[in-house]
């Protein structure tokens, strides 16, 4: 897996800052309340964030990207949907047109 960074050095700041703040208030709540599980699960989505701004990648940033760069269906593919679109409307009625 080829990791490279994908964020750029103020996302990453913001991120470690956030992540940081996010993770020191759940901290503070769980010792007052250890047996709730939100709170432990808003720290380690926090502890995610800090780990993205020091590494400086996102995997979601990745994803959107791989997705951007992916090529649309061709018109040729389309225009064949198209005419296969009445058919499908005939045969699930009751009065065939």
């Amino acid at each position: 897996m080829n990791v490279k960074p994908n964020i750029g050095i103020i996302n990453a700041l913001i991120r470690i800052t956030a992540g940081l703040t996010i993770l020191t208030w759940c901290t503070a709540k769980l010792v007052k309340r250890p047996w709730r599980d939100s709170y432990l699960f808003v720290a380690i989505c926090a502890a995610m964030k800090v780990a993205e701004g020091i590494v400086r990648y996102c995997p979601m940033t990745a994803f959107f990207e791989k997705c951007q760069q992916m090529p649309q269906q061709s018109s040729g593919e389309q225009d064949s949907l198209d005419g296969m679109e009445g058919l499908t409307d005939d045969v699930f009625t009751d009065n065939p047109s």
